[in-house]
């Protein structure tokens, strides 16, 4: 894959991971939240959050045989993590093992969810 499939594949796990009832967005990787941090203030920057795409990682296998997915999610306290963790889960891993097939690529993939926060009713956040 290019690196503008490689934009599109995570742009579809992006867009699988949120559509998953209990989650309520996802954690930007420290790159980026570095480069946001270095980045300077702006009227227009700051109105403008990390892209979805911020908190999916797409790497190919080691040996170039298939594709790893990381999915760093933020939860809504009313749901259950493991349950919503398992759900996001399945759901990127279909999505993108159907977009690869749509542009006739069979490869296998894995997925890893991690948790970085829950937020509760009241607008505070549990950092895990």
């Amino acid at each position: 894959m290019t690196t503008t499939d490689t934009a599109s594949l995570l742009s579809v796990a992006a867009e699988a991971a949120l559509a998953v009832p209990g989650v309520a967005g996802l954690q930007p990787r420290l790159v980026h939240r570095l480069a946001a941090a270095a980045a300077p203030t702006h009227p227009v920057t700051t109105l403008h959050p990390a892209p979805p795409e911020a908190g999916i990682r797409a790497d190919r296998a080691p040996d170039g045989s298939g594709w790893h997915i990381e999915v760093r999610c933020v939860l809504a306290e009313s749901h259950r993590a493991l349950d919503t963790a398992r759900h996001v889960h399945d759901r990127v891993r279909t999505a993108v093992i159907s977009h690869l097939a749509t542009h006739g690529v069979a490869e296998p993939v894995t997925t890893t969810v991690t948790v970085t926060r829950i937020f509760s009713r009241h607008g505070t956040a549990k950092t895990l």
